[in-house]
């Protein structure tokens, strides 16, 4: 069965370098043009990676536009307030933040991830000085 679409080709994502400069020697100087990454030059992912990481705010528009159409105007608005003031809490910068209110907010309080489980504060490779943490926003050091 023919629908009239031709058939696309796969392109690579990344594009090939032939103008490497070259050395005495025939091969690339790495002591003066530096290593090469290998990250700027191959950028091919698979397609769901990019549907994966916008997941939350695709569920979060989602939600809005429900609230919306069921309740009004005054839902999202005030869901997206609570939101704000939820994230503008404020701690003592050498102090863990749970964002317990935030998450009960979006729903991941029931949910168990990844993050819960290996992301604790317990786990934190870097614990600060209480003192010089807060003279250092103070400005005082």
């Amino acid at each position: 069965m023919n629908l009239g679409l031709g058939f696309q080709e796969a392109k690579p994502d990344f594009q090939t370098s032939s103008k490497l400069k070259e050395g005495a020697y025939g091969m690339p100087d790495k002591m003066v043009y530096g290593l090469g990454k290998v990250h700027d030059k191959v950028t091919a992912s698979h397609p769901l990676e990019e549907s994966e990481r916008n997941y939350a705010a695709m569920q979060d528009a989602t939600q809005m536009t429900v609230l919306r159409n069921t309740q009004g105007l005054h839902a999202p608005l005030r869901l997206t307030m609570e939101r704000r003031a939820a994230q503008q809490v404020g701690r003592l910068p050498f102090l863990p933040s749970s964002n317990l209110q935030l998450e009960v907010l979006r729903g991941d309080d029931v949910t168990l991830d990844f993050n819960d489980v290996l992301n604790t504060p317990d786990f934190k490779e870097s614990l600060y000085m209480p003192h010089a943490v807060i003279e250092r926003n103070l400005g005082l050091l």
